[in-house]
C-alpha cells in the first residue's frame, strides 16, 4: 500500500473506479474550468455484481461565507461532526446545512468506538466468516438536512473506523492504514466507504470497501437507501490487486498532473490572497493541524477536528476560488503538525505577482514544505522555486510537461511516511529539503509575467480540448461509430481533426492509416494524409485537414495506402461545412479558378521558356566564344607561317628601286627609305608618297610618309624619314602619288608589295599570344556589331508593329501589314472619334500621299464588323502603291469629315514596284549633340535627324561654328566657301557628326568665337543674325528643302524670316515646322513663330495640354501637336558602352547593373554592398524640384538606401547650397551618399547601370531623357506626374490600362503634386519591392530595356508631320 500512496502522491485530483476485479481507472478531473452542470446514474452488471454510479455537479452554485476556526483535536464538534478539509474539497458546501443538525446525531468518532472490539471470523482457509451478512448502520437518511438517524447497529465482522460525516445519500468515511499495514482500512476488516475526496453531494462515484481477511481485498458497490450495506465479494490478493492498481496509475499519472498544475496555477494568486487576508485578521492564527490524505482515497486519521485558514474557508464558501479548489487536494501531502505555519509573505508576493511563471509543479513541491519547515526555511524555499520557474523546460506536442515522469520518480524518494519520534505529531512526512542559500539568490524576472498568463491560457485550452476528446471518443464508441471530427461543428476557412476508431473499421489489422479525399462532391483540391495513432482511450487515429473558405462538404474514404478501403459501405464519407460557399456560386468560382489557374500555368510556362532562352543564349554565345578563338589561333597560325616566308624572302634593298640607310634597323631607329621615281609607274608624279605598315600589314597603316627629293645625282631619288614600328620584324610599303584615300597612281611591286626584314627577324612566343588576343577581341567585336545590327532591327520592326496598332481603338488594318496588288479590309471605330452617333460612315481613299495616277478612291459605305463596335470596307491595293491614305465622313459628299485633326491616316503598303521619293529636311539649331550641347535641344536635333534619315530621307543640319565646341566628334572638318549677308563674311565649313551633314558657318564678326553658346547679353542678336544666314545660305547654295525645321527661342525667327523674305524667292517649296522645347524661355518669340510656322509641336503630348492655355499658343491648336522625344540607342547603349564594366542586354540585366553596382560604389567609395541606389542626374534648377531631390535624399538613407547625385547648378547660390548638404552628408551619413556636383559624361553612364533607380522629381518637364535612358539601362524611372514624364513613366500599380492603351506594360513608379508626401508615396514603394520582391524587380528591369524609347517612333510621327505640313 506503501507503494501505492508513493506513487500517486504527486498526482492530482482523480476519481477512482474500482470494480470487483480490483481494476482502478483513474479519470482526471477538470473541475470547474471545463465541466458544465449534468448529472447522470448508471447501472451495469459484472460478474454477477450491481455497480451503479450516480454522479451530478452544479459548480456555478453559490458558496454560503463561513469561517472556521481551529477546534481542540480532543474535542468533537457539539452539533454533528463537519470536518473542513485543507484542500478545500466540496464538502465544505455542506457546512451550512450542518449547522442545523441536533446534538443527538451519531459521529463518526462515536460509531468508531462501538466498533472498536469487533473482531471478524475467519475459516482456516483464511476465508472471512459470516462475510455474507449485511453491514447496516440503522436509521434513516435525511435527505433535506443531511441528518442520520439517532439507532445505528453494526452486524457482525465490520467496524467503523476513524470519522465520518453522513451527508445525504451516501455514506463518506475516512480511511488510514496506520492500524493495519495488510489492509486498505485501520481495522482489521475492510468497511463501506467512498473512497473519493473533495466532491460535493451527490457527485461521487460511489464505492464500497469489502470484509477481507487479512491479507486480502475485496472492492464492490454499495446502495444507500436507509444505512450503508455491505456484501461479500470475491476475494483476491492484495498484492495482485495493488500491482493492477500501481500499472494503471502510472498510465494516467502524466494526464492528471497537466490539470494538477493547470487548476493549481489558476488558483494559487487568489489562494495566498486570501491567506495574506487571514493572517491579519486572525491575528498570527495559524493553521495547528493539516490534515492530509493520499490519491487513492486515504484520509489520515486524527482525533482533532480539522480547520482551514478562516479566509481561504470564507472564499471557498462564497465561491470565489471557482467553486472547487481542486488543485490543493492531492498536493503530494499536506501533512498534519502540532508547530503552527505560516506562510511565506516573499511566497505569496511571487504568487501574486505572477513571477513563478507556469511551473505550478514547483508550487506543488513548495506546498508540500510548508508542512514540515520553518519560516526562514520556507523562505529559501521559495526563491529557490522561483530560480526554478524562471527556468526553459519545454513542453511537448500534447502540452504536457517532459519533466512529468521526472516529478512522479521524484515524490517515490522523497516521500516517506514516519510515526512520531521528532515531535512532529502523528502521520507526519519527512520531506526532502531545499538549498536554503542558493534559493534565496535566485533572481525574479516581472517580464514573465505575460508569458506566463499566455501559457497559462494555451495549457488550459489544451486541457479543455483533451477533455472534450476524451468525451467524444467516449460517447461514439459507446454508440459504435468510428467516426467523429473535432469541432463537431466543422466551418468553412478552419482547421478540422478527423478521428477514426481503427477496430470498428476494416483496417482494424492495417498498420497504416491513411485518408484520402476532396471537397464539394470530390470536384476540387483533391488530399490524401496519413493518419497517426492519438492518446485517446482507445483504437483511434486522428489527422488534421484544413478546410478552405470555398468549401461546403467534405468528402473521403479511409485506406491503408494500398488496397484496403473503408469507404463508408460504398456511400464514401461526408461531413457538411457550416459557412461554406453556395453550391451554385461555387460553380462560377471554379470557372474563375480555372482561369486563373491557365493564367498561372501560362506564367510558369513563359518563365521555362524564359530560362531555356536563356541557356540557349549561354550556350549559344560559350559556342560563338570558342568559335572565335579557334579562328583566332587559325588565323595566328597562318600569320606566323606567312611571317616566316617574308622574313626568309625580304631584301635589305632592290638595286635601282630602293633601299634604306642604314641597311639595317631595328624597332623604333629612325631611317631613310630611298626610292627611285623612274623605276615604276610614278615617273611622271609631282609628289611621291609611301604609305606602310609592318608585320604582313597586320595593322593596316602604320607608317604615312611624303618623300622628298634627294641631292643624289644617280637618278631621280626620292627619300621619306620613317620611325620603325614597335614589334616589326617586316615592314611592308607601297608607293603613291598623294596621301591615302587622295592618290590615284601605285606602285605596289607588281601587286606584291615591297618588304624588308628588321634585324628582329624572330617573334617570340608572347607576341603571338598578344596576336591571338588581339584577333579574337576583333572578332568578338564584330559578333557584337552584328547583335547590335539584329536588336537594332528586331526593335525597329517591333515599334513599327506598334505603331500601325497605336491606334487601334480607332482604326486598323487586316492584315496589318499591307501588301501591293493584295486586298485588305479597313476597320474602324467611329465611337471613339467625331462621329460618333453617325447613322453613316463613308470611307474616302487614295495612296502614295493622295498623288496616285489613278486619283482618289470613290467613297464607300462602311458596314458593320464583327465585332460590332467597328464599321469596315474592303480595299484593293494597286501595284505600284508605297502607302495607302484615308480619311472618314459622315455623308458620300462629305459633311464632318475625321481627318486625324489634318494629318489624314497613313498605311504603309510594302512590296510595291514604285518607291516613295525620299524628302530633304534642314534643321537650323544653335545646338547639336555631341559638339555643342547645353540641354535636351542639342540631343533632339542629333538623334531625331539620324532616325529620319535612317529611313531613307535626306538631312542636314545648319549651325554656328562655335569656338568653343568639341571638335573631335566631328569627320573630316573643312572650309567649304564663303557668301555675304548684310555686308558680313560668312564662312562656310563642312563635316560629318555621327553620320550627318552638317554645315558650320562663321561670320567675321565673332558673333560665335565668344567662348560660349549662350550667356552674352546679345545672345538675340546673335541668334537673329544666324537665323537670316541660315535661310541666306540655302538661297544661295540652291538647296530646295522640303521642310525646314527650327527650334526654340533661338531660331524661331526662321519662321517669319522665311516667310516674309525667302519663300518668293527660290525656296519655294518648303514648309516651316517648329519645335518648342521650353516654353519657360522666349515666349515672345515663340508666339511669333507660332504665327508663321505650318505645323509646330512640342516635345510630348502631356507638354502640349499644359501649355495649351498659354496666349503663345492658344490661338493655334489646330496645328499644334506634341510628340515624345526619344533618346539615341546608340549613344546610350548598355551592350556598347565603353564606361561600364560588363556590357549587358535585357538578357542579362542584372549579371551587367550587379558589375555596374560594384564598379560605382567602388568609384564614389561608399560602402560595396547589394542594397538599393537611388541615381539623380539633372541640372540643379527650381524646374528640376530641387526641394523634392533633397528630401528624396534623406529618405533613401532612412530606408537603408544609398544616393548618388550628379549636377550642377548655373545658379551659385544653389550650387552652393548643394555643396553645403554634401558636406553636412559627409558628416552625418558617411558612406550611403555621394554628391558629384559637376558634369562627368562617363560618370552618368556609370550611374544609369548601376543604380536601382532614377528619380525625376520635376515641377515641370516638357519632356524629359532621364527616365528614358534610365529605362535603356534597366533602371527603374520614379518621377512626378507631368509632362513627358507622365507620358512615358507608367505606374506598376495605377496606370496598367493607360499602358496598355500604348501597347505598353507599366514600368515605374510616379507621384502626384509637389510636395514631400509625393515622393515618399512612390518611393516608399519603390525601395520596399525591391527588398520584398526582387524577383518581380528583377523582372521589371528586363521589361523597361526591352521597351522602345529610341527615335524610331517619334521619327514616324514626324514623318506624318512633315507631310502633313506639305499637303
Amino acid at each position: 500500500m506503501d507503494g501505492i500512496l508513493q506513487q500517486s502522491q504527486s498526482l492530482f485530483t482523480c476519481r477512482p473506479q474500482i470494480s470487483n476485479n480490483c481494476q482502478l481507472h483513474v479519470k482526471p478531473f477538470f473541475g470547474f474550468f471545463l465541466k458544465p452542470p449534468h448529472s447522470s446514474k448508471k447501472e451495469f452488471t459484472r460478474h454477477g455484481l450491481s455497480l451503479r454510479i450516480s454522479a451530478s455537479a452544479d459548480f456555478q452554485k453559490k458558496r454560503q461565507k463561513k469561517v472556521s476556526t481551529s477546534r481542540p483535536r480532543t474535542a468533537a464538534p457539539a452539533k454533528g461532526f463537519s470536518p473542513k478539509a485543507p484542500t478545500g474539497t466540496g464538502l465544505q458546501k455542506q457546512d451550512g446545512r450542518n449547522k442545523g443538525q441536533d446534538d443527538s446525531m451519531p459521529t463518526a468518532s462515536s460509531v468508531a468506538s462501538a466498533l472498536d472490539d469487533v473482531k471478524p471470523e475467519t475459516s482456516d482457509s483464511g476465508e472471512l466468516i459470516g462475510s455474507s451478512q449485511e453491514l447496516r448502520i440503522d436509521g434513516e437518511i435525511d435527505n433535506t438536512n443531511g441528518k442520520v438517524g439517532e439507532r445505528s447497529t453494526v452486524n457482525e465482522s465490520v467496524a467503523i473506523v476513524s470519522e465520518s460525516q453522513f451527508v445525504g445519500d451516501e455514506s463518506i468515511v475516512s480511511l488510514d492504514k496506520s492500524k493495519n499495514a495488510g489492509a486498505l482500512v485501520e481495522a482489521e476488516v475492510g468497511t463501506s466507504a467512498i473512497v473519493e475526496i473533495g466532491l460535493e453531494k451527490n457527485d461521487l462515484d460511489i464505492v464500497q470497501v469489502c470484509p477481507v481477511a487479512k491479507g486480502e481485498i475485496s472492492l464492490g458497490t454499495v446502495e444507500s437507501v436507509s444505512g450503508i450495506e455491505a456484501t461479500r465479494h470475491e476475494s483476491v490478493s492484495v498484492e495482485e490487486s495493488l500491482e493492477k492498481v500501481v500499472a494503471l496509475l502510472k498510465a494516467d499519472a502524466e494526464t492528471a498532473l497537466v490539470n494538477m498544475e493547470i487548476e493549481a496555477k489558476s488558483l494559487a494568486p487568489t489562494f495566498i490572497s486570501e491567506v495574506s487576508e487571514a493572517i491579519e485578521a486572525a491575528e498570527d492564527k495559524v493553521i495547528t493541524e493539516v490534515r492530509g490524505f493520499e490519491n487513492v482515497g486515504r484520509l489520515v486519521t486524527s482525533d482533532k477536528p480539522r480547520s482551514i485558514i478562516p479566509s481561504f474557508e470564507t472564499s471557498l464558501s462564497e465561491g470565489r476560488l471557482g467553486g472547487e479548489v481542486r488543485g490543493f487536494e492531492n498536493v503530494g501531502r499536506l501533512v498534519s503538525s502540532d508547530k503552527p505555519r505560516s506562510i511565506i509573505p516573499s511566497f505569496e508576493t511571487s504568487l501574486s505577482e505572477g513571477r513563478l511563471g507556469g511551473e505550478v509543479a514547483d508550487i506543488i513541491d513548495a506546498f508540500d514544505a510548508l508542512g514540515t519547515i520553518g519560516i526562514s526555511e520556507a523562505q529559501a524555499i521559495i526563491a529557490q522555486v522561483e530560480k526554478r520557474v524562471e527556468g526553459d523546460e519545454g513542453v511537448d506536442n500534447d502540452g504536457i510537461y517532459s519533466r512529468s515522469e521526472t516529478m512522479i520518480a521524484d515524490n517515490d524518494q522523497r516521500s516517506s511516511v514516519t510515526k512520531g519520534g521528532d515531535g512532529r505529531g502523528e502521520g507526519e512526512v519527512n520531506l526532502p529539503k531545499f538549498d536554503a542559500t542558493a534559493a534565496s539568490n535566485a533572481p525574479t524576472k516581472e517580464n514573465e509575467v505575460a508569458d506566463s498568463s499566455e501559457r497559462l491560457k494555451q495549457e488550459m485550452e489544451a486541457a479543455m480540448r483533451r477533455q472534450v476528446l476524451e468525451e467524444l471518443a467516449q460517447e461514439n464508441f459507446f454508440k459504435s461509430n468510428k467516426l467523429f471530427t473535432y469541432p463537431k461543428v466543422v466551418k468553412a476557412g478552419e482547421d478540422v481533426e478527423v478521428f477514426l476508431n481503427r477496430s470498428l473499421s476494416p483496417l482494424k489489422d492495417e498498420p497504416e492509416v491513411l485518408i484520402m479525399g476532396a471537397f464539394n462532391d470530390w470536384r476540387w483540391r483533391s488530399f490524401t494524409t496519413k493518419l497517426n495513432k492519438s492518446n485517446l482511450d482507445g483504437d483511434w487515429w486522428s489527422c488534421q485537414i484544413r478546410v478552405p473558405e470555398e468549401a461546403y462538404i467534405i468528402d473521403f474514404v479511409f485506406f491503408n495506402g494500398r488496397n484496403v478501403y473503408d469507404n463508408n459501405d460504398g456511400k464514401d464519407f461526408h461531413i457538411a461545412l457550416e459557412g461554406g460557399m453556395d453550391p451554385s456560386d461555387f460553380e462560377d468560382f471554379l470557372l474563375e479558378e480555372k482561369q486563373q489557374e491557365l493564367e498561372r500555368l501560362a506564367r510558369e510556362q513563359a518563365e521555362r521558356d524564359r530560362k531555356a532562352e536563356e541557356q540557349r543564349r549561354i550556350e549559344a554565345e560559350k559556342a560563338a566564344s570558342e568559335a572565335d578563338r579557334a579562328q583566332a589561333r587559325a588565323e595566328v597560325e597562318r600569320q606566323r607561317n606567312n611571317l616566316q616566308e617574308m622574313i626568309k624572302k625580304a631584301p635589305t634593298s632592290v638595286a635601282n628601286i630602293w633601299y634604306f640607310d642604314p641597311p639595317e634597323f631595328d624597332c623604333g631607329d629612325l631611317v631613310k627609305l630611298f626610292y627611285n621615281k623612274n623605276s615604276g609607274p610614278l615617273g611622271r608624279s609631282d609628289e611621291i608618297w609611301v604609305h606602310g605598315g609592318h608585320n604582313g600589314w597586320q595593322e593596316g597603316l602604320s607608317i604615312v610618309a611624303k618623300l622628298v627629293k634627294s641631292s643624289r645625282t644617280d637618278g631621280e631619288w626620292w627619300y621619306a624619314e620613317v620611325t620603325v614600328p614597335d614589334r616589326a620584324f617586316v615592314l611592308d610599303w607601297v608607293f603613291a602619288n598623294g596621301p591615302p584615300q587622295k592618290a590615284s597612281v601605285y606602285d605596289n611591286n607588281n601587286r606584291l608589295d615591297f618588304h624588308a626584314a628588321t634585324l628582329k627577324s624572330v617573334a617570340d612566343e608572347l607576341y603571338w599570344v598578344e596576336l591571338e588576343q588581339v584577333i579574337f577581341r576583333k572578332l568578338q567585336e564584330a559578333r557584337r556589331a552584328e547583335k547590335t545590327a539584329r536588336m537594332k532591327a528586331e526593335m525597329k520592326e517591333k515599334t513599327l508593329k506598334r505603331f500601325l496598332l497605336s491606334q487601334k481603338h480607332i482604326v486598323y488594318t487586316d492584315p496589318l501589314e499591307l501588301e501591293a496588288g493584295k486586298a485588305a479590309t479597313v476597320y474602324y471605330n467611329p465611337s471613339n472619334t467625331v462621329l460618333n452617333g453617325k447613322p453613316e460612315v463613308w470611307f474616302r481613299g487614295s495612296f502614295n500621299r493622295w498623288t496616285h495616277q489613278k486619283g482618289p478612291l470613290s467613297p464607300q459605305k462602311m458596314v458593320p464588323g464583327e465585332n460590332g463596335s467597328h464599321v469596315k470596307t474592303a480595299v484593293k491595293i494597286p501595284l505600284d502603291a508605297y502607302v495607302m491614305d484615308f480619311v472618314f465622313s459622315e455623308k458620300e459628299d462629305g459633311g464632318v469629315f475625321d481627318n486625324k485633326d489634318g494629318m489624314d491616316y497613313h498605311v504603309p503598303v510594302y512590296g510595291g514596284i514604285t518607291k516613295e521619293s525620299p524628302m530633304h529636311i534642314v534643321h537650323i539649331s544653335v545646338e547639336m549633340a555631341p559638339i555643342a550641347k547645353v540641354g535636351g535641344l542639342g540631343d533632339v536635333v542629333t538623334s531625331l535627324s539620324r532616325a529620319v534619315q535612317d529611313l531613307n530621307h535626306n538631312v542636314d543640319i545648319v549651325l554656328p561654328k562655335y569656338d568653343c565646341m568639341n571638335a573631335s566628334h566631328i569627320k573630316d572638318l573643312h572650309y567649304q566657301r564663303s557668301y555675304s549677308w548684310g555686308g558680313i563674311e560668312i564662312k562656310v565649313w563642312f563635316g560629318k557628326v555621327e553620320g550627318l551633314s552638317v554645315y558650320f558657318l562663321e561670320p567675321v564678326n565673332g558673333f560665335f568665337s565668344v567662348g560660349c553658346i549662350y550667356g552674352r547679353n546679345n545672345d538675340a542678336q546673335r541668334f537673329d543674325f544666324f537665323c537670316h544666314a541660315a535661310l541666306e545660305f540655302l538661297q544661295q547654295s540652291g538647296f530646295h528643302p522640303d521642310i525646314i525645321h527650327c527650334h526654340d527661342w533661338s531660331t524661331a525667327p526662321v519662321a517669319w524670316l522665311f516667310k516674309d523674305h525667302y519663300v518668293q524667292y527660290g525656296l519655294t517649296k518648303a514648309r516651316v515646322v517648329f519645335t518648342i522645347h521650353n516654353l519657360e524661355f522666349g515666349a515672345g518669340l515663340i508666339g511669333k513663330a507660332m504665327t508663321y510656322a505650318d505645323k509646330a509641336t512640342t516635345v510630348s503630348p502631356t507638354y502640349s495640354k499644359e501649355i495649351a492655355g498659354n496666349p503663345a499658343i492658344a490661338p493655334y491648336l489646330g496645328k499644334f501637336y506634341g510628340i515624345l522625344n526619344g533618346i539615341d540607342p546608340d549613344i546610350w547603349d548598355p551592350f556598347n558602352d565603353k564606361f561600364i564594366p560588363v556590357p549587358y542586354t535585357s538578357e542579362n540585366v542584372i549579371e551587367g547593373k550587379q558589375a555596374a553596382k560594384r564598379a560605382l560604389q567602388q568609384r564614389l567609395g561608399i560602402k560595396v554592398a547589394d542594397i538599393p541606389v537611388v541615381g539623380i542626374i539633372s541640372r540643379l534648377t527650381h524646374q528640376k524640384g530641387i526641394h523634392l531631390i533633397k528630401h528624396a535624399i534623406f529618405r533613401t538613407l532612412e530606408r537603408n538606401g544609398q544616393v548618388v547625385l550628379l549636377g550642377s547648378a548655373p545658379d551659385p547660390r544653389i550650387q552652393n547650397d548643394f555643396v553645403n548638404l554634401e558636406h553636412e552628408l559627409r558628416t552625418s551619413h558617411s558612406d550611403p551618399a555621394r554628391l558629384v556636383l559637376t558634369y562627368d559624361e562617363p560618370l552618368s553612364h556609370l550611374i544609369y547601370a548601376g543604380a536601382d533607380f532614377i528619380i525625376v522629381p520635376s515641377i515641370f518637364e516638357p519632356c524629359g531623357l532621364t527616365q528614358l535612358v534610365a529605362m535603356r539601362y534597366g533602371s527603374i524611372p520614379i518621377v512626378r506626374k507631368t509632362g513627358g514624364l507622365y507620358d512615358t513613366v507608367f505606374d506598376v500599380d495605377h496606370d496598367k490600362e493607360r499602358a496598355q492603351a500604348q501597347g505598353l506594360e507599366p514600368n515605374g513608379f510616379s507621384f502626384e503634386g509637389a510636395d514631400t508626401a509625393g515622393v515618399d508615396y512612390a518611393l516608399n514603394r519603390a525601395i520596399s519591392a525591391w527588398y520584398n520582391g526582387r524577383e518581380w524587380f528583377n523582372s521589371l528591369c528586363k521589361r523597361v530595356m526591352e521597351q522602345d524609347w529610341s527615335w524610331n517612333r517619334p521619327a514616324l510621327d514626324y514623318l506624318e508631320l512633315y507631310y502633313a505640313a506639305r499637303k
